[in-house]
């Protein structure tokens, strides 16, 4: 298929969303990708690039001069934050903005990944896109720094709240472990007092590719999550029933409900984070599926790999 998207950056190539957006966009783009070490996941080369060296982005991008840029890496280890908000800070503020200002230089659009720790889970109802943020802890802070950044460049952008991602082939996330643990322990305690939306990395790749063809409409902040709800203890339960019906595990361990009160990690967690999408659904005419539905075909990509 031609290449009409032209050249498309991905930023972070070989992470959970950065390796779904190469598979993705590989069918309609030029797709140039950097990791921090220069190497992809299957030993393949890329461009090399280190995000705590802002100054190292400016460059490449005039030297590249994609047609687009998606920047899906950033510094994740939610409770390492905690003792490390500096490398937090550079990866999830300081670098998006430099990114976003060479954007706004060339004239490049820009797709930016952000996250639902971004509010503090005291709401009712799915958070809107305008509801006021108070993030919980570092790495919270640290991306909705990164959020203000690129408002403030003056870049073609579009900024992607999402939650609770995952991938069922690559990465470390909660289908993945819980794979791992299910298949090792007869009972599991999972948290059940937090809320949200499990969303599985196709999911956003196809968004994007969306996105991307159909051009920027208006920059901003947009949510973009599976559609429904459920809590961590829900979603072990929903993947140990899928694993079991398709022979990937032989029996379901036993799921017991806690409260994040028994589980106690470094980073403050927020309660609930459902997202509203109909903002984006509506401008992108995107048809967002429910969580168990992104769920089963997230095991349909793993069966297929």
């Amino acid at each position: 298929m031609a290449a009409n998207l032209g050249r498309v950056l991905v930023v972070g190539g070989d992470g959970q969303v950065g390796t779904d957006l190469r598979r993705r966009l590989a069918a309609c783009a030029q797709v140039l990708a950097t990791t921090r070490s220069g190497r992809l996941a299957d030993g393949g080369e890329c461009e090399t690039l280190d995000l705590s060296d802002a100054e190292a982005i400016a460059p490449l991008l005039r030297r590249l001069r994609p047609d687009h840029v998606v920047n899906a890496a950033a510094y994740t280890a939610v409770d390492r934050a905690e003792s490390e908000p500096e490398p937090a800070q550079a990866i999830n503020a300081i670098a998006p903005g430099r990114l976003a200002q060479a954007c706004a230089e060339a004239g490049i659009g820009l797709i930016h990944f952000s996250t639902d720790y971004v509010f503090d889970g005291r709401g009712a109802r799915p958070y809107r896109e305008d509801d006021a943020t108070a993030p919980l802890n570092v790495y919270g802070r640290s991306k909705l720094d990164g959020e203000r950044a690129i408002a403030a460049s003056g870049a073609r952008h579009l900024i992607l709240r999402t939650a609770w991602v995952y991938a069922a082939t690559h990465g470390q996330n909660f289908l993945r472990t819980m794979l791992r643990v299910g298949a090792q322990r007869d009972e599991l305690r999972v948290v059940a007092d937090q809320r949200g939306s499990p969303t599985p990395t196709w999911l956003l790749a196809d968004a994007v590719a969306r996105i991307l063809e159909r051009g920027i409409v208006d920059s901003g902040v947009r949510h973009l999550a599976a559609a429904g709800e459920t809590t961590w203890h829900g979603f072990a339960e929903a993947i140990f029933a899928e694993a079991v019906a398709r022979g990937l595990l032989a029996r379901a361990p036993r799921v017991t409900a806690i409260a994040t009160a028994d589980y106690p990690t470094p980073a403050q967690r927020p309660a609930y984070s459902v997202l509203d999408t109909q903002c984006l659904r509506n401008e992108y005419a995107l048809d967002v599926p429910g969580w168990q539905e992104g769920l089963r075909r997230a095991f349909d990509q793993g069966d297929s790999a």
